[in-house]
């Protein structure tokens, strides 16, 4: 598998840099937004393989980021990582196509794992639509790749 591409977006500056610090440990590198412009403009310039998404932050707050971003880039997978939602922003999360809706704090290990089923995913949709569309099968292809979409 190709090296992992991770955005971390959350308006606390310290911290989203003590996580960036304690993924690096753990020999992922991910990119840093402090908000929810930045974060779309980010993914605009570099489209990461997952994103792990504040939910409440002052302007573009979480779920329209998630809106948006999946709408433009399907394929990216979204952890939520809150310490201030509540079931009904999980369930609305959830509707928007959503991978993992975590609260804080989280372990850094759980963290992990989850990021790395994250990706997962995304390496296996984004395979399975190669082999589709090597066979010829462009209509399945572009089904998988749109999958997230329809949710």
């Amino acid at each position: 598998m190709k090296e992992m591409k991770v955005l971390l977006v959350d308006d606390e500056e310290e911290f989203v840099k003590s996580l960036s610090e304690r993924m690096k440990m753990r020999e992922v590198d991910p990119d840093v937004a402090l908000s929810g412009e930045q974060a779309l403009k980010t993914m605009d310039e570099d489209l990461p393989d997952v994103m792990v998404l504040d939910l409440k932050m002052p302007g573009m707050d979480g779920m329209e980021v998630l809106k948006r971003a999946k709408k433009a880039y399907p394929g990216v997978q979204i952890i939520m990582l809150t310490g201030h939602g509540s079931e009904k922003d999980e369930r609305e999360a959830r509707r928007l196509g959503v991978f993992e809706y975590l609260q804080k704090p989280v372990s850094i290990e759980k963290l992990m794992r989850t990021v790395t089923e994250a990706y997962k995913k995304k390496f296996e949709d984004t395979m399975s639509a190669a082999a589709f569309a090597e066979a010829g099968e462009f209509d399945t292809a572009k089904e998988i790749l749109d999958r997230d979409k329809k949710k």
